[in-house]
């Protein structure tokens, strides 16, 4: 296992300029801290976790690693953000924001120089990286989302699956046989962010379960792809007359724009709920129903989940947030014959 004075040899400076770097006590040079990033790297380094309980107090800061990606939706990313802060507040945290996309290098810096006492990880994809640098990294951490391989982590997110299946009965129990999902677009999918994808499963997977028909259709953001997303489950045979819209809030609103220049009504002539989202539906025209994703609910959690762990030890596990389901006269009983 490397240490202090392998990291020195490599960056060929000084022990003490390797702790001095490390520790933040006293500048380096931009050349020196580099050469040193570096050689930690390489050598996967890490301060022995006595040395760095001795060395001084905790930082009082957490990191979070929140990716600004190019599909980033970002009113939902920075609620996300603002709620793991506010939530930090609370037990006198101050929180570094991490937004570059490859995150591994700057969550490596952070927790070997000490700048932090734990990480909270958003925006958690299928196959993260950050997840397999959490488990070597052993800080206290935190992921707002799960993972493929939960396997010795702490994670909290609302239950997707759960929530899905929650409108899938709700628009069964209300005498609607043929169902719809519109959903993010492809590329979302694509690089496996987890959270639409175990909607989408727990939606068509309900479906199943009820007996009744699925579709699910991927759209872009833009009005005209919408418009053509819909008219594909509508057109359909046989045509959908339950839509749930997982998406962002301007898909949404396309949607209702789109449903109205067909001359059809909401609920009347179809009964769309809202999967998910953090923005408030209840201002639309007509309001929807909608199943909210609520920052605060995950990431209160999760920031308390890694307090805990600068104390003691907290077991790994999934916490999951059950769905609820808020009501705005946007779901009915199909018309007859439809």
């Amino acid at each position: 296992m490397a240490n202090i004075h392998d990291v020195a040899r490599v960056a060929g400076v000084s022990i003490s300029t390797v702790s001095y770097a490390l520790s933040g006590k006293r500048p380096i040079g931009e050349k020196t801290r580099l050469r040193i990033d570096a050689a930690v790297r390489e050598l996967d380094y890490m301060p022995n976790a006595a040395g760095r309980m001795l060395a001084g107090t905790r930082t009082r800061i957490f990191a979070l690693t929140a990716p600004l990606r190019s599909d980033t939706y970002a009113p939902a990313h920075m609620a996300f953000v603002l709620a793991v802060a506010t939530a930090a507040r609370k037990y006198d945290y101050d929180v570094l924001l991490l937004t570059e996309d490859e995150a591994t290098d700057g969550l490596r810096r952070v927790s070997s120089s000490r700048l932090v006492d734990g990480i909270i990880v958003l925006d958690v994809s299928i196959n993260d990286e950050r997840a397999e640098l959490v488990r070597a990294l052993g800080v206290p951490a935190a992921l707002i989302g799960v993972p493929g391989n939960a396997d010795g982590l702490v994670c909290v997110d609302l239950d997707f699956e759960a929530a899905a299946a929650l409108a899938v009965d709700r628009l069964v129990d209300a005498g609607h046989t043929s169902l719809a999902l519109l959903g993010h677009p492809g590329v979302v999918y694509e690089r496996g962010s987890n959270f639409p994808t175990r909607f989408r499963d727990g939606f068509l997977r309900r479906a199943a379960e009820r007996g009744v028909t699925a579709r699910f259709t991927m759209t872009e953001k833009d009005p005209p792809e919408v418009r053509a997303a819909l008219s594909g489950v509508l057109d359909a045979v046989p045509a959908a007359t339950g839509l749930v819209v997982h998406a962002e809030e301007g898909v949404h609103k396309a949607v209702l724009e789109a449903v109205a220049g067909r001359g059809l009504s909401v609920p009347g002539d179809l009964s769309v709920i809202a999967g998910a989202p953090t923005f408030d539906t209840s201002a639309f025209t007509p309001p929807l129903d909608v199943i909210p994703l609520i920052p605060a609910d995950t990431c209160t959690r999760a920031v308390e989940l890694a307090v805990q762990q600068l104390d003691g030890t907290v077991a790994p596990r999934v916490e999951l947030v059950a769905p609820t389901y808020r009501e705005h006269g946007s779901v009915a009983a199909p018309r007859p014959g439809s």
